[in-house]
């Protein structure tokens, strides 16, 4: 039914990137920061969701720390104290 001539343009446009807004960069450069690629959509949304500079500024501090096994992990929960700080003080 397909040619392969087909499957193979498949092949080849899944591995380009489709970057449309400034939050999807800012999402894949948090995951590869964090050396989290399994996790991109999630910090797709975040930067969808946050102010981009502060989660930079948040990964970038993660990934200098030494000894943080699951960089994920830490990250969610600083953005998570963050958060709460931020309710607190209003």
């Amino acid at each position: 039914m397909f040619t392969s001539n087909y499957l193979e343009e498949l092949k080849k446009r899944k591995k380009k990137s489709h970057i449309y807004r400034k939050y999807q960069l800012t999402g894949l450069e948090i995951s590869s920061i964090l050396e989290d690629e399994k996790h991109k959509s999630l910090y797709i949304k975040l930067a969808k969701d946050h102010r981009d500079d502060q989660l930079l500024a948040l990964a970038k501090t993660i990934a200098e720390k030494r000894g943080i096994k699951n960089r994920g992990a830490y990250f969610m929960s600083c953005l998570k104290e963050l958060k709460t700080k931020r309710k607190k003080g209003r």
